[in-house]
């Protein structure tokens, strides 16, 4: 990320003006995630959730007030105003709480359980993608040189890939392809010599629409055919546990989805076209 050094001179902004919050998980994150929003789209012009909620008050209250300026732009962006009692603002949320959290499981068609009650009530859509099997771990972890033998006349099962500048080790084993070390169910079958174009793999037309940084794509708020206005949320990036509202830059219809949920994005990916 080239922009990396604007963002670590802006994190002791967005720290002050937020109420001197303890750098810790996930406060630390929300620091982060202001400073990445004011160097990106500009100062305090888009206000991270987390950061938001610390600093009007529905996360406690912080060491030292939050800047005024600050909170309220977050109360007009959040639309919410500044609580000082925030655990009966937490119990009025109906997206939150464990009546929030059996109805998702019963949505999704999964076991109700005191346990998975507790992981979707504390994780959300991340806790539901991990009890689908879904989820993985975004760390590229140092493999070891594929050794095959092969027999003449076989193909291998390993290869070194590289896409938009990015380096992958991509290993076969039956029906799961290991890359980088985190390991995808796969269905792989030889390509004709001249395979149709298909509206996953080639943009659309119209404004496509990139992702910002590398990440997990969390969950897809607009699917193709949608109308949305510049500044609506397509879709939500989640990296280093912040999510990251991916929006969609100029009125219109999403042409395209270029991805699905649960798989990791790369700086610069394409993620959906607005037309």
């Amino acid at each position: 990320m080239d922009r990396y050094p604007e963002i670590v001179a802006a994190m002791g902004d967005t720290v002050a003006k937020g109420g001197f919050g303890t750098s810790v998980t996930p406060v630390s994150q929300f620091y982060f995630q202001q400073a990445f929003n004011n160097v990106m789209f500009g100062p305090w012009k888009k206000i991270a959730e987390g950061y938001g909620n610390m600093v009007l008050g529905y996360l406690g209250k912080t060491p030292v007030a939050p800047d005024p300026e600050v909170v309220k732009i977050a109360a007009e962006q959040l639309g919410k105003q500044p609580t000082t009692d925030h655990l009966s603002a937490l119990e009025a949320d109906p997206k939150k709480g464990l009546k929030a959290a059996r109805e998702r499981l019963e949505k999704e068609n999964l076991p109700v359980t005191d346990e998975n009650l507790f992981i979707v009530a504390s994780c959300e859509d991340k806790g539901i993608l991990f009890l689908q099997g879904k989820s993985t771990i975004g760390v590229r972890k140092k493999q070891p040189e594929a050794k095959t033998v092969k027999a003449a006349g076989t193909k291998p099962n390993a290869y070194d890939v590289s896409v938009n500048g990015q380096n992958y080790t991509v290993r076969f084993e039956g029906s799961n392809a290991v890359v980088n070390g985190t390991t995808y169910q796969v269905a792989v079958k030889e390509a004709s010599t001249a395979p149709a174009a298909s509206a996953s793999s080639a943009p659309a037309a119209g404004t496509e629409v990139k992702s910002q940084l590398p990440g997990l794509v969390l969950r897809i708020e607009k699917p193709v055919g949608t109308a949305v206005k510049k500044g609506d949320v397509i879709l939500v990036v989640e990296s280093m546990k912040m999510e990251t509202p991916v929006v969609s830059p100029i009125d219109g219809t999403v042409a395209q989805i270029a991805v699905t949920q649960g798989v990791q994005v790369a700086a610069e990916q394409l993620l959906a076209v607005v037309k």
